[in-house]
């Protein structure tokens, strides 16, 4: 396993770390990710420390808390060796008390977190959206007294809009807080937006990206093709509401080309989708999702190799679409000095 700095930090996490969304899953959208018990969970977690995957990231709002309480116990009397990522700010309830990232809730989501996942610390704790209401002050100060207490360790954010981010980065080195590390994103060949704002910002603030969905929302499986019918257990006839949209005839074209380059390197389609978010600029690590232990498996085999530039360009290629504006007149024309990798 190959491990990386997240971001400017000195945390190094490995390439592939592991989605604990599907522990103890229930409801329209959880239920369908999966239903691992404390059991399976634990076996799964031995799978992922055997290949070096240390690094696990839930939220408070998976299951409504049931990720955090499995995944506490999957990792029972091994505490440090492990990672643990977790996230708040999405509502819990209806209270108003119950969502946003003021500094009451971020406390007292912080001590319910840790209760459940039976730890007195997080790893990375990540803001699981921007809460508008709440002055970026008041959050990076709540921020501040938990690294202060021992509580977190490291600070991140997820699915944030790049002004949010770099007001908050502002802000926290005005006051000497600490600094967002990781911004936990949607990113893979069928969502490439994180390209446009996010990965430059990522790049010059010293932000790790910490992917989800690397996989299109369940898209890049190898089992959507051209002229098939959507497979009678896929997961996307109960959860495709929930995600991004995708374009069919796009995504036919990406997977086209996947299909083909694994072909030439003897993986599968996930792998291959997988390997190529691996070599993209500003990604720490990828995080991966398996509901048994075949997909894990799977899973794993995105790394140890990489594609060659020449397929990368393909696959560039293939996904490519027009940056929104303000970008698309500097993508169309020479003369831009750009830190992110420009549209074919």
């Amino acid at each position: 396993m190959e491990y990386r700095q997240l971001g400017a930090s000195g945390l190094r996490v490995p390439v592939l770390s592991f989605g604990a969304g599907t522990f103890g899953g229930s409801g329209p959208l959880f239920g369908n990710w999966g239903t691992s018990d404390a059991a399976e969970a634990r076996r799964l977690v031995d799978i992922c420390l055997e290949a070096g995957v240390n690094l696990f990231d839930t939220a408070d709002v998976y299951s409504a808390g049931a990720s955090e309480t499995v995944l506490g116990e999957a990792i029972k009397g091994r505490r440090n060796d492990v990672l643990i990522s977790t996230k708040l700010g999405l509502p819990m309830g209806d209270g108003p008390a119950e969502y946003g990232t003021s500094a009451s809730r971020i406390a007292t989501g912080v001590d319910a977190a840790l209760k459940r996942m039976g730890t007195d610390y997080i790893d990375l704790l990540q803001l699981h959206a921007f809460d508008a209401s709440v002055p970026v002050e008041e959050v990076l100060a709540a921020l501040d007294r938990l690294v202060t207490a021992g509580k977190v360790r490291y600070v991140g954010a997820s699915n944030f809009a790049g002004w949010q981010i770099m007001k908050s980065l502002a802000a926290a080195d005005r006051h000497g807080w600490p600094r967002y590390i990781a911004h936990q994103v949607y990113y893979s060949l069928v969502g490439r937006d994180y390209e446009w704002d996010l990965m430059p910002l990522g790049q010059d603030q010293g932000v790790g990206a910490m992917v989800w969905s690397p996989l299109g929302w369940g898209r890049l499986t190898g089992k959507i093709r051209r002229g098939t019918p959507l497979p009678e257990k896929s997961r996307l006839h109960e959860t495709a509401a929930f995600g991004p949209p995708v374009d069919d005839e796009r995504l036919y074209r990406i997977v086209d080309a996947l299909d083909e380059i694994a072909a030439e390197v003897g993986k599968l389609v996930p792998q291959v989708a997988l390997n190529w978010l691996l070599q993209r600029p500003t990604v720490s690590s990828v995080i991966i999702g398996a509901r048994n232990e075949e997909q894990l498996r799977q899973n794993l085999g995105a790394v140890g190799w990489n594609l060659t530039a020449e397929q990368i360009a393909r696959l560039d290629a293939a996904s490519v679409t027009d940056a929104a504006y303000p970008h698309f007149p500097y993508y169309r024309q020479e003369g831009f000095a750009r830190l992110n990798p420009p549209a074919v």
